[in-house]
């Protein structure tokens, strides 16, 4: 008996993921979701430079920014409830010092160009298509900062305008990255906080646009529509239902790898995984003899696996 819609995957991509790869990711939570599973295997990533952006022109003004050498001035920064902030990026990157925030984000704007040169893959996950605009500036902002709404324009991006921002986006990348596997995916997260109507109105234009604009070293990859269809029922989400539960994260992440991570990698990411719970083993006794030998056990296969990715560290 079948009791599950599947949604059908595409066939493994040539350029897969494997631990010599370096992955860059941008977008929506659920972006920093696949960017833990990747960090819990060791594999090379660097998640969302400037804190989660929710919306296709947030990943547009950090990408374009990067690549351009920008750099942030006390222009770019304000005040407000106490902290230093940037319309650019996520409020966890705010600050009560001015000259730190400023200093970090001309870090960041660094880092991602350098990632975004060498990357094997860019995966960027799009949560919204409902953008604020500042009303002094008539510029979108990445996160209002909760200043007070009345100064911000909402609207709903067209489809047209989603396209003409994937276009830029996937344009600079291959400007300096042209053989990166760029990887687009809609977030299973709600947006409720727009309205029901509104969240999905808001999906569909994001889905439509992607799909104009895949081809040439870019795909899609199907986690709204996994959460959506495979996993329809409120026990796949969190007690606030509105963000995938663990099971599901868990559930999208093995589609992902069967479709984006080589086989080639699955042993050493077992062996990863035996390491990382070992790690997370809590001895009723520690000092007792039969703890130590699983430690040394333990040291011993740590060195192995850094002895063929020096990279790794547990």
């Amino acid at each position: 008996m079948q009791l599950q819609t599947k949604i059908p995957l595409e066939p493994k991509s040539e350029n897969q993921i494997d631990y010599n790869s370096n992955v860059l990711l941008f977008g929506s939570c659920f972006s920093e979701n696949i960017g833990e599973k990747l960090n819990y295997f060791q594999i090379k990533n660097t998640q969302n430079p400037l804190g989660i952006l929710f919306h296709p022109k947030a990943i547009e003004t950090l990408i374009l920014k990067s690549l351009t050498d920008f750099v942030y001035s006390q222009d770019d920064v304000f005040f407000h409830n106490e902290q230093w902030h940037c319309f650019d990026a996520h409020s966890k990157l705010s600050q009560s010092s001015k000259g730190s925030l400023i200093h970090h984000l001309n870090s960041q704007i660094a880092v991602t160009a350098s990632n975004l040169k060498k990357a094997s893959h860019v995966v960027i996950t799009l949560g919204t298509a409902w953008v604020y605009t500042s009303v002094e500036t008539d510029k979108i902002v990445a996160n209002c900062h909760k200043v007070p709404q009345k100064l911000f324009k909402k609207e709903l991006l067209s489809v047209e305008e989603i396209i003409a921002s994937l276009k830029r986006i996937l344009s600079s990348i291959k400007r300096v990255n042209p053989y990166v596997s760029v990887i687009f995916t809609v977030s299973p997260v709600r947006h409720i906080k727009d309205g029901f109507v509104e969240n999905t109105q808001s999906k569909a234009h994001l889905i439509t646009a992607i799909h104009q604009v895949l081809g040439n070293q870019s795909f899609y990859f199907p986690s709204f529509e996994i959460m959506m269809d495979e996993l329809r029922d409120y026990r796949f989400y969190k007690a606030d239902m509105i963000h995938p539960s663990p099971i599901a994260v868990n559930y999208i992440w093995e589609k992902f790898k069967e479709v984006w991570v080589s086989e080639a990698s699955f042993k050493t990411m077992e062996a990863v995984n035996v390491i990382q719970k070992g790690l997370q083993h809590k001895p009723f006794n520690e000092k007792s003899e039969a703890h130590q030998k699983f430690l040394q056990n333990l040291n011993t296969k740590i060195n192995a696996l850094k002895a063929l990715y020096p990279q790794m560290q547990f």
